[in-house]
C-alpha cells in the first residue's frame, strides 16, 4: 500500500518525555497536515507515544480525515500501563481507528517488529530523540534514515543528527 505509505507519519521517542514541545508538535502535526498527511502511527509506549497519540487524538478534533493508528508490540501490552498512564493508553487506543497488534506475546523483539512496522509503513518520523545512540528510538530512527524517511526531531528543536 504504498499509497498510504506516501501520507503516514510515525512517531518515536523516549518514554521519559514530560509534555516539553506539545505546543510544538500540534503546530508540526497542522503543518504535516497541510502537506497531505492523513494517518498517523503511534506505537503506544509510554512517553513521547502516547503524547504523540493524543495529538493526532486534537488534530482529528479539527480535521475529520485524520486517521490514527495505534500499532501495539504484542498483545497485553496494555497490561503494563498502571494509574495516568494506563488512563492516557486507554484515551489513545480508544481514539485510534485501526489498531495492529504485531507480535503474540512480550519479547525484546516483539518492540523492533513494531518499530520496524513504523519504520515500514511511513515516509516521516517525528522523534523526541536526545542523541544517546543505543535503545529502541536510536534503532528506529537509524532504520528510518537507511530507508531514506524524512525524519524531524523535536528534541529540543527540529535539528537531526544521526551519528549512530
Amino acid at each position: 500500500m504504498p499509497e498510504l505509505k506516501n501520507i503516514t507519519v510515525a512517531f518515536t521517542g523516549h518514554r521519559n518525555y514530560s509534555r516539553q514541545a506539545d505546543a510544538e508538535l500540534d503546530q508540526l502535526l497542522r503543518e504535516l497536515y497541510a502537506e497531505g498527511y492523513r494517518r498517523f502511527l503511534c506505537g503506544m509506549a509510554w512517553g513521547w507515544d502516547l503524547a504523540a497519540g493524543e495529538a493526532v487524538l486534537r488534530l482529528k478534533c479539527e480535521f475529520g480525515d485524520v486517521q490514527l493508528v495505534a500499532v501495539v508490540p504484542f498483545a497485553g501490552f496494555e497490561d503494563m500501563f498502571r494509574g495516568s498512564d494506563a488512563e492516557q493508553y486507554r484515551r489513545v487506543s480508544g481514539g485510534a481507528d485501526r489498531r495492529v497488534v504485531v507480535c503474540d506475546r512480550a519479547s525484546q523483539q516483539s518492540y523492533l517488529r513494531r518499530n520496524d512496522y513504523l519504520v515500514e509503513n511511513a515516509s516521516v518520523v517525528v522523534a523526541w530523540w536526545n542523541r544517546v545512540p543505543h535503545g529502541g528510538t536510536a534503532y528506529t530512527l537509524s532504520r528510518a534514515r537507511h530507508a531514506q524517511l524524512r525524519i524531524i526531531n523535536l528534541f529540543p528543536n527540529r535539528q537531526l543528527s544521526l551519528d549512530l
